[in-house]
Parts: C-alpha cells; structure tokens; sequence
C-alpha cells in the first residue's frame, strides 16, 4: 500500500491514501490463504477505502467552499457600491420634492431624511420581529443531555 505522501494526483488536491491493485508478492499470498488474513486484509482495505472517500469528500467540499467564498466577496462589493450610489438617490428625491413642489430645498431634504427614517425604522421592526421567532435547538440539547447522562451512567448498569 502507498502512503499518503508517495500519491500525488496533479489535480492539487491533498493526496489520500490508497488500495494496492496488485498482490504483494506471491509468498506473501501463499502465508496469508486463511480465512482470518483475507478478513483482516478486507478490512485494512475497507478502511483505507473509507478513509479515502473522506479525505476526497473534505477536499472537494473545501475547494467548493473558497469558491463561495470568492463568489460572495463580488456580492459583498456590488452591495457596498449599491449603498453608496442610495447616497445620490435620497438626493435625487430630495431634489424632486423641491421642484415639483417648490419646497425649499432644506425643508424637502427634511423630508427625504424623515423618509429615509420611516423605511429604516419599518425594516428595523420587521427585523425584531423575526428574531424574536428564534428558538434553542431544543431536540439537539435534549439528545446531547440524554447522550451525556448515557455516558454518565454507563457502568452502573451491570
């Protein structure tokens, strides 16, 4: 069997460590024709087979997982610009309100600002509201309590 450090694949994942396709050596096989070596040969393998389907499944979940990463950075980027540019927005309505109505134009800024503040205060009470919703785990904590006292009592049952 090679090891994890002799199995390099190019790709750039980690190397994991894999099952020989071939028999050793044939005075190996010759020793080793009980039934308890092939058990315990089937099992060295099924292990190494299990660990390896594992270090694969990490490794393509980690590089998923910096790809979202990368991909939310250009979502975090458009909302920050999205924000600064409501900037000129909230001007553009202030400024509205002084030609269509001909408002001076501190009291219609006055206006957009208490605008702004209603919106905000809105999505505030909305946000309050569904937090408030939030619940403990409750079935996790009782499965991590029953594990526990499990453990706890454990030996006391024989």
């Amino acid at each position: 069997m090679t090891s994890a450090r002799e199995n390099t694949n190019g790709s750039g994942l980690p190397p994991v460590p894999s099952i020989p396709l071939t028999a050793e050596s044939p005075a190996t096989i010759a020793h080793e024709t009980s039934i308890g070596g092939l058990v315990r040969d089937a099992t060295a393998h099924l292990s190494t087979l299990v660990r390896a389907e594992v270090e694969l499944a990490k490794s393509e979940v980690a590089g998923e997982i910096k790809k979202g990463v990368k991909g939310s950075v250009y979502f975090i980027v458009a909302l920050t610009v999205l924000l600064f540019s409501s900037f000129f927005a909230f001007m553009a309505l202030a400024f509205f309100f002084t030609d269509v109505f001909d408002w001076p134009t501190s009291f219609s800024f006055l206006v957009t600002f208490l605008l702004m503040l209603l919106v905000a205060g809105g999505f505030a009470f909305l946000g309050v509201r569904k937090v408030r919703k939030l619940r403990a785990p409750q079935r996790t904590i009782d499965s991590a309590r029953d594990t526990v006292a499990a453990i706890r009592h454990r030996g006391e049952s024989r």
